[in-house]
């Protein structure tokens, strides 16, 4: 009977969701939009997070790299890390983990903010002088997360190879144009082509998640509950939707 119940809250939760995403598209094309606003989320979402995402995408290479070279000393087989690094980031880690740090950072943020705007009635205001918070609030986000994620993803996948080439060439000695030339040749556009979709769907989610547990505090107290709701539900749904996309890619290519 527990487990029926929270059952039902999920699904009610989830369509809650599509329902608000449904707004946040309908929107989107309603109107015109103001690339300003959308100029000062690009910046926010995407330029701010670079330093972060560099940072932990290159030790995050590194240690993929160990890893695999532990596996593969046994082997005799150390030349592959390039390749097995490179298919790692491009293909799974790069946009899991970017999507993680994108979601703790900006989503956070996002959340705190219109929760703040929701208890001191600035979203009310809005809609006494006839501005739907959605099209004012969400949209903008929505687009920045679109623009920014593939490239953010990209950045981070970037990073992680360099982060692998330092441990490939101090400890292996492998020739910085022999290491590049074995993980590109490694790499397919389905590799790439994956990434980016995952990018953007895993943007998308964090954008209705963030953006929706926002509009519900209804006290100051609510808004550092909803930062921690909209945080933990964006991990999940990433590694679930991550887990459908990987089958998807895995039985479509």
């Amino acid at each position: 009977m527990y487990l029926f119940r929270n059952l039902l809250v999920i699904i009610h939760y989830v369509g809650r969701l599509i329902f608000f995403a449904k707004d946040t598209v309908w929107w989107m094309f309603a109107k015109a939009r103001d690339w300003k606003a959308i100029k000062r989320e690009v910046i926010f979402i995407g330029l701010n997070s670079l330093p972060l995402v560099s940072l932990i995408s290159f030790f995050i290479g590194i240690i993929i790299a160990f890893q695999t070279a532990y596996q593969l000393k046994q082997l005799s087989s150390e030349i592959y890390i390039a390749s097995l690094v490179g298919l790692s980031l491009v293909r799974e880690l790069g946009p899991v983990l970017g999507s993680l740090i994108v979601a703790a950072r900006s989503g956070a943020s996002i959340t705190a903010g219109i929760g703040s705007m929701k208890i001191s009635e600035q979203v009310d205001a809005l809609e006494a002088f006839a501005v739907d918070p959605v099209d004012y609030l969400v949209v903008p986000k929505f687009i920045a997360f679109l623009i920014c994620m593939p490239f953010l993803i990209i950045y981070a996948d970037a990073w992680g190879i360099i982060g692998g080439f330092v441990v490939g060439s101090t400890k292996f000695a492998i020739p910085f144009g022999f290491y590049f030339k074995l993980t590109f040749d490694a790499l397919r556009i389905k590799d790439v082509l994956s990434g980016l979709i995952k990018s953007l769907c895993f943007g998308s989610i964090i954008t209705f998640v963030c953006c929706y547990e926002g509009f519900q505090p209804f006290s100051s107290i609510d808004v550092s509950r909803s930062v921690t709701r909209a945080v933990v539900r964006s991990f999940i749904f990433i590694i679930i939707c991550d887990c459908i996309l990987t089958a998807l890619f895995y039985f479509m290519w």
